[in-house]
């Protein structure tokens, strides 16, 4: 896995980038109340932002960490919000990418890096 320092984690599955939000992030924001996904088929550049997050403390955006395709969104997100909370590293991520220059992710921090970041 891969982190960014705006608190996204990035996981390989296969040819796609699966992107989601850290469980520190959870915890910064507070209970997430919604979450507004971008369409399955959108192109993106990094750094577009892509998805919104409502939370009992605050609204943020989540930007894409690469250029790709957003291929796959996680539906449950928008019945179930609280996904991102309860399981922020498995069941809570938001899209799958596919990556139009995979090596953007070595941009990434790995684990230690990341938690050197948030200590």
């Amino acid at each position: 896995m891969k982190y960014t320092e705006e608190h996204e984690w990035l996981r390989a599955e296969g040819d796609l980038i699966v992107v989601g939000i850290t469980s520190h992030a959870t915890s910064q924001l507070g209970d997430i109340v919604f979450v507004e996904l971008p369409e399955v088929g959108t192109v993106v550049t990094k750094d577009d932002e892509v998805v919104v997050i409502e939370s009992v403390k605050a609204a943020s955006d989540i930007l894409a960490p690469i250029d790709g395709e957003i291929v796959e969104v996680n539906e449950a997100l928008g019945d179930t919000p609280s996904l991102a909370n309860d399981d922020a590293m498995g069941e809570g991520w938001f899209m799958k990418i596919r990556p139009s220059n995979p090596a953007q992710m070595d941009a990434y921090m790995d684990e230690t890096a990341y938690n050197a970041l948030i200590a």
